[in-house]
């Protein structure tokens, strides 16, 4: 189950606030120009799936966000526990960056949590399987996919470049919660 569990920057053992509810996680996100939602998801696209059958399946979703949004690149991230690169790719998202553009993942199977650093708060968000969130650019986060992924994400960008991240040097991600085995 989706979850936001909000902690102050310079505390992460005890959380100021904790929610289950979609609609109590979209309102707060929403308050510091975060975007959540949860669409409709398909039981038929597994971890491994190629980029080209993930997009076939949401192909109305995909035009649809390009469309609102005005994206100009669309790929999937998908990755099974037994990859040999998983450990490289979680190493990968697990210091805190920024994007110069939106940061947008639709949870396709599986789950992450994504961290927010947004002004003296961290903002965890544990994102399943139908969830979309919408990192605006320039957030400082980080991002947890476990030592045993099993995850098809899309995502979208409004750089047709794809993703680049701009590291801050900070270490405050390795002070707060991970994915477990």
């Amino acid at each position: 189950m989706s979850q936001l569990t909000i902690f102050s920057d310079d505390n992460a053992k005890q959380a100021l606030s904790s929610s289950r509810d979609p609609q109590q996680i979209s309102e707060q996100l929403k308050a510091v120009g975060v975007r959540f939602e949860q669409w409709q998801t398909r039981d038929d696209i597994v971890a491994g799936d190629t980029q080209e059958a993930v997009l076939r399946a949401y192909d109305s979703d995909v035009k649809r966000l390009i469309a609102e949004q005005g994206y100009q690149s669309v790929d999937v991230i998908s990755i099974a526990s037994d990859n040999p690169q998983k450990d490289a790719l979680r190493l990968k998202f697990l210091d805190e960056h920024t994007h110069s553009e939106d940061e947008v993942r639709f949870f396709v199977q599986g789950q992450g949590l994504f961290a927010l650093h947004i002004g003296d708060k961290v903002f965890e968000v544990w994102c399943e399987k139908g969830d979309l969130l919408s990192v605006p650019a320039n957030t400082t986060h980080w991002f947890d996919l476990g030592p045993q992924p099993n995850l098809v994400a899309i995502r979208f960008f409004n750089n047709p470049d794809g993703w680049i991240a701009n590291y801050t040097g900070n270490d405050i991600a390795s002070r707060y919660s991970r994915l477990d085995a």
